[in-house]
């Protein structure tokens, strides 16, 4: 089965086309303040507005309130939530939209019960951990550490780029792969000739 594509962080409209372009499968836009990807609402729409049909949109959250989280969703068509925080199975649940979890690979993580708990995920998403950061870390975890057997789709995120996107897939076998400044020229700019490689890279296959 094909590995689907996630490029994380999209903060302008030309690079939403650009990963359409390229053959990817969903973009990701961060709803949260601190990240230097952060989009407000206004510049949501406009990514959404310009991007052709059957792209997945994923709004990403870090510990927002209900409020917070209805206000996107209220102005911004998203087909996907992420929850990268420390948002219990129930929160993540409740909005009327399908969503998956990032579990960030902390050292000695029971990955599978972590996952159980979020029984009506539709995928959990395995991201490298550093003390005090939410995620966009560019680092990689040890995918050793992956356990096999999980009931869920898995995400592979975390330190992903063209060079070794093909390395990870081999070892994981995920799902789908998420990548975010593997791709970028600068902090929330991506470069479309990398978006082009990564993607080119994960359709080649793994190692």
């Amino acid at each position: 089965m094909r590995t689907r594509i996630k490029i994380c962080g999209i903060t302008r409209p030309e690079d939403g086309v650009a990963v359409a372009e390229a053959g990817g499968d969903a973009i990701g836009l961060v709803f949260y303040e601190p990240s230097p990807r952060s989009v407000t609402i206004e510049q949501a729409q406009a990514i959404v507005a310009a991007l052709p049909p059957f792209i997945t949109v994923v709004g990403l959250f870090v510990n927002a309130s209900d409020d917070e989280i209805h206000e996107v969703i209220d102005a911004v068509p998203l087909g996907l939530l992420q929850f990268h925080g420390d948002e219990p199975a129930v929160l993540c649940g409740g909005f009327g939209l399908p969503y998956i979890k990032a579990l960030r690979m902390v050292p000695g993580l029971d990955v599978a019960a972590t996952a159980a708990l979020y029984r009506d995920a539709q995928g959990i998403l395995l991201d490298a951990y550093r003390p005090g950061v939410a995620g966009g870390t560019g680092e990689v975890f040890d995918w050793e550490t992956v356990p096999e057997g999980l009931k869920k789709p898995i995400i592979l995120a975390g330190g992903l780029t063209p060079d070794n996107v093909s390395e990870g897939m081999a070892q994981v076998r995920p799902y789908a792969v998420d990548v975010s400044g593997g791709v970028e020229a600068a902090k929330g700019v991506k470069d479309r000739d990398r978006i082009a490689a990564f993607i080119a890279a994960v359709d080649d296959g793994p190692d």
